[in-house]
Parts: C-alpha cells; structure tokens; sequence
C-alpha cells in the first residue's frame, strides 16, 4: 500500500526513520534478553562500542560520547554493577583509571552483532533483498560520511 504524495508532510520521514531504529533496537534487546543478557539498554550498546577492546578513561568516554564526565561515570558504575565494564589501573600511567570491557561485555557486543545479522535478514524476508539494499545505499547517499558516530547519547541530550 502506499501512500500519496500529499500525505507525505515533512516531519513524518524522521519519525518513520526513528521508529524504523526503535523497532530493530527493541528486537535487538528482546532477543539479547533471552540469550542471558536481560539488562542491557540501547545507551548500553554505545558505551561498550566507545569503551573498545582497549579500554579508556572516564574523561575519554564522556568525550566519545558526547557526555560530561560525570554522566559517563555514572553510565560506568551502573555497568560495573552488571558485570560488563571493570576499572583498571592504567599500566602506562599509575595516575589514571582505565574502563575496560569485561568478558560478559564482549560478548553482548558479539551477540548484537548477530543479533543485527538475523534482524536485517529478517527485513529482507519482508520487504525484499533489493529494497533494504537501496534503503541502505539511499541512506548512505544522504547521511554524513562519518555517520557511525558514538555521540548520540550527548545529541539526543543525556
């Protein structure tokens, strides 16, 4: 079914986009919550992504991020408290802290991983390979070429 042009004003194409990411985010988290990961939350994803396999500093993360450092701290202690992220001693510098991924953390990063594999599968049983595909060459046509950025939490306004 589709819809005419006239009923196509402007401010519903970043709804339908927001919904389109709330809809693979909320299948994302469902499916991670059955396969042992019931507490991690979509800020979650961006913190582990900008924490790396090398760790950072509290101040660093907030910067990624897009946050101060208090806000990431606090993202921090919650998932410390989860198991996903450690505080370390930093070895190159006695005077800092680093955060780093846990064991648990990469692997919820390498579950979402495939969780988004079989998700985009799942769109392109519904709407067709061809489709997604264009969705996403269109996307990539339209959007900044560093569009995987790690700020959003900051952006929306954390």
């Amino acid at each position: 079914m589709t819809t005419p042009e006239s009923d196509r004003p402007g401010f519903v194409l970043p709804l339908l986009l927001l919904a389109g990411f709330r809809t693979l985010i909320d299948d994302l988290h469902a499916e991670l919550a059955k396969q042992g990961h019931p507490d991690l939350r979509p800020l979650h994803g961006f913190v582990l992504q900008a924490v790396g396999l090398d760790g950072t500093t509290a101040s660093e993360l907030g910067q990624r991020l897009g946050v101060s450092k208090q806000a990431a701290g606090k993202t921090v202690d919650r998932l410390v408290v989860l198991g996903y992220l450690e505080r370390a001693d930093d070895p190159a510098d006695a005077r800092r802290k680093l955060v780093r991924m846990t064991e648990r953390g990469v692997d919820g990063l390498r579950r979402s991983a495939v969780v988004f594999d079989a998700l985009r599968e799942r769109w392109a049983a519904t709407l067709g390979e061809e489709r997604v595909s264009a969705m996403e060459d269109d996307l990539r046509a339209i959007a900044q070429p560093n569009f995987f950025r790690l700020d959003v939490p900051g952006w929306f306004g954390t």
